[in-house]
């Protein structure tokens, strides 16, 4: 057993009230027109009105503006509802102090605030930086070992909702994200970044030496293992992954092929990145 699992049962999440923080985010984007399309009422919450008004959600999706680094969040939420929390700021500045001096308080406050008010089922996004500078195939499981800011905020994030859990009443699901790609992507992010290059005609791309390993997903597929998570019975500790290990230049490689591009590789012009290792990918696990 982890420590985030509990003796006593919980009702897993049936259709109700479900508050996404981050909603306007890379991932939250995804999570809430997937959440109300399976009869959820969705609350969304973000710090830019006209960025989720941009988005095109249908008219029942409720959006209420609230940054929770700079504000107490005073929604109200109905009795027993669920929340995912995705909002965090400052990525993918991993070693900005930013995230254990703003974020961690910040969101410590959100979530255990939301409870107090009447949520009963916590869904939060962890990060596969967790596990530290730890190789191979890493499992729910696995001892977290994180070693910059962000990772180590993330952990400390669970530490106290572990915790809170013994004075209040919720559920928890904590979703260890690995990699992914799609709509609404950092700008940074290699695949956005070849995106560019290719629509900009240019006729080399500059990257690494390609090797690592690393475990990718569309960010659809992530949204779909939160809400799966969401509905899990119980407290989960999980990985949301393929399970499959690829290298960054087959991920590239592939891209190219799929976009009918004409570009060449530059391998080894940045070096590789030293805040995770080489090769690590997430076990998969059944959530029913």
């Amino acid at each position: 057993m982890n420590d985030i699992d509990q003796t006593s049962a919980r009702t897993a999440a049936e259709p109700g009230q479900v508050i996404v923080s981050g909603a306007t985010g890379f991932v939250g984007r995804h999570v809430v027109p997937l959440l109300h399309a399976q009869g959820y009422r969705v609350v969304a919450l973000g710090r830019d009105a006209d960025r989720a008004a941009a988005l095109g959600w249908p008219a029942d999706i409720a959006f209420y503006p609230v940054d929770i680094v700079k504000h107490d969040c005073d929604f109200q939420p109905e009795a027993g509802a669920s929340l995912i929390h995705l909002a965090w700021q400052g990525l993918p500045d991993y070693r900005s102090l930013s995230h254990l001096e703003l974020n961690l308080p910040a969101s410590c406050r959100f979530i255990r605030g939301m409870v107090e008010r009447g949520v009963s089922n916590v869904v939060v996004a962890g990060t596969c930086l967790e596990y530290g500078m730890q190789d191979g195939a890493l499992g729910a499981d696995t001892v977290p070992l994180p070693d910059n800011p962000y990772a180590i905020a993330k952990n400390a994030l669970r530490q106290y909702l572990v915790c809170a859990q013994r004075t209040l009443p919720f559920s928890l699901k904590w979703g260890r994200l690995f990699y992914m790609y799609g709509a609404g992507q950092n700008p940074k992010s290699v695949l956005a970044q070849l995106d560019t290059a290719i629509a900009q005609g240019d006729t080399v791309f500059r990257m690494s030496g390609g090797e690592q390993l690393r475990d990718y997903l569309p960010v659809t597929a992530v949204a779909s293992g939160l809400v799966d998570l969401l509905r899990a019975p119980g407290d989960r500790l999980a990985n949301i992954c393929s399970g499959t290990p690829i290298s960054i230049r087959r991920l590239v490689e592939e891209r190219i092929r799929a976009r009918s591009a004409s570009i060449t590789l530059e391998l080894g012009h940045y070096p590789y990145p030293d805040y995770e290792p080489m090769a690590f990918w997430g076990k998969k696990q059944d959530l029913s």
